[in-house]
């Protein structure tokens, strides 16, 4: 009976050093691959998960780690089947990126029951460290609340009062819109009208009719990636600026910039958390990063943010040393340590799991001010992180201690 049970404590002290021990980790880059968003995340991100992993030097001190990448279609019910089959079948650790908030809020709920790592750069829906964050989930790059914040509010301190909005008709649209007019109503602004538009559309002319119509000083442009593009496009085309109406483009990528030209965007103000040429430290993973694009394409901010999360997952997994597979407690060890990257510098994650970081006001450069390729923003502000970031006083978190 002793012998019996001495052999049951060794293989459970055994088991559990195995488990201490364990030096693999499966990533899973998931996002829109081939539509509007793809040049804002899709095989980028992936790209930016792989350097991750390369950097993190963990190859060389005898980890296993590897990255796969799947394509949400930019619909929840696939996403959440991919998350689904991740983590029964193809047991990742972590899903990273995850652009569109509508996919991004569907699988957060999933890798809680899973108790995988999900570390979000690409969804903007604020919710995420809100009425719906979990204790598996990280916020990286930017939200809804510092897009209002940043760039509906220096829009309104700079004369811009009245706002319609074109609004992508889905959670990310409607969560930045609905973030905006709280930030234009509080500075004295008002918002006589909105529209709200199909993902994915062409044709934006009886949109931007309805808004020409309202007579607003501002058309508040809550939408992204290719949507972004053809909006402002479009409104280029219909003479909007020149009859005297000015663009906020709400969320805008330097991927969207490159597409529409510098004869298109210049004058146009957003906020970024990232740019490749801010400082030495941007511009040389940037170096790299498009060396290794098919396109050449510098990176964006959704890239860069899958690129310094996933590294800063790795750097938990080793002071942890191993990988306990249990997504809880590694994400609370992610927010015990502090972020530090070339990226986006020192910072810290929340109790809610908020990555806290400054934002930038940026201004798209004329054609007569761009030196060299790639050279698009001028920086017009910088916002500290706890102003940029929704306060924990008022978060819905339920995780936040009140």
């Amino acid at each position: 009976m002793k012998l019996a049970l001495t052999s049951v404590l060794a293989l459970i002290m055994a088991s559990s050093a195995a488990l201490a021990d364990d030096k693999t980790a499966k990533i899973g880059v998931l996002n829109d691959q081939s539509s509007l968003y793809a040049d804002a995340g899709g095989p980028g991100s992936s790209l930016a998960a792989q350097m991750a992993v390369e950097d993190s030097g963990l190859a060389a001190k005898g980890w296993t780690l590897t990255v796969q990448s799947g394509d949400h279609q930019n619909k929840p019910d696939v996403g959440v089947g991919i998350a689904r089959k991740w983590f029964d079948e193809d047991k990742i650790d972590v899903i990273a990126d995850v652009p569109n908030s509508g996919v991004a809020l569907a699988i957060a709920p999933v890798v809680k029951e899973k108790n995988g790592v999900y570390i979000n750069s690409g969804g903007a829906s604020a919710d995420l460290t809100g009425k719906a964050c979990t204790p598996n989930t990280i916020h990286w790059t930017y939200d809804t609340y510092m897009l209002a914040h940043g760039t509906g509010g220096a829009v309104v301190k700079a004369g811009g009062d009245t706002w319609f909005f074109l609004t992508a008709d889905y959670a990310f649209g409607k969560k930045l819109q609905h973030d905006t007019t709280d930030v234009v109503e509080a500075d004295g602004g008002k918002v006589v009208g909105s529209v709200n538009v199909p993902l994915n559309t062409p044709d934006f002319s009886s949109f931007l009719l309805q808004a020409q119509a309202s007579k607003a000083k501002i058309i508040g442009l809550a939408n992204a990636g290719g949507d972004a593009d053809n909006s402002i496009k479009q409104a280029h085309e219909f003479g909007v600026v020149a009859g005297g109406q000015k663009l906020a483009a709400l969320l805008l990528f330097i991927s969207d910039v490159n597409a529409l030209g510098l004869d298109v965007a210049q004058g146009l103000q957003f906020t970024e958390t990232f740019y490749w040429d801010l400082n030495d430290g941007t511009r040389a993973f940037s170096k790299r990063f498009s060396e290794r694009m098919k396109t050449h394409a510098e990176p964006t901010e959704i890239q860069a943010g899958v690129y310094a999360s996933v590294l800063h997952y790795l750097k938990t997994l080793e002071a942890m040393g191993g990988n306990p597979h249990d997504g809880a407690k590694v994400v609370a060890k992610m927010k015990e340590l502090p972020t530090d990257d070339p990226l986006f510098g020192k910072g810290s994650i929340r109790a809610d799991g908020r990555t806290m970081h400054d934002a930038y006001l940026f201004e798209v450069k004329s054609p007569t001010e761009s030196k060299y390729p790639w050279d698009y923003y001028k920086l017009v502000a910088t916002i500290p992180a706890a102003e940029a970031f929704r306060p924990l006083s008022e978060s819905e978190c339920p995780l936040v201690k009140k």
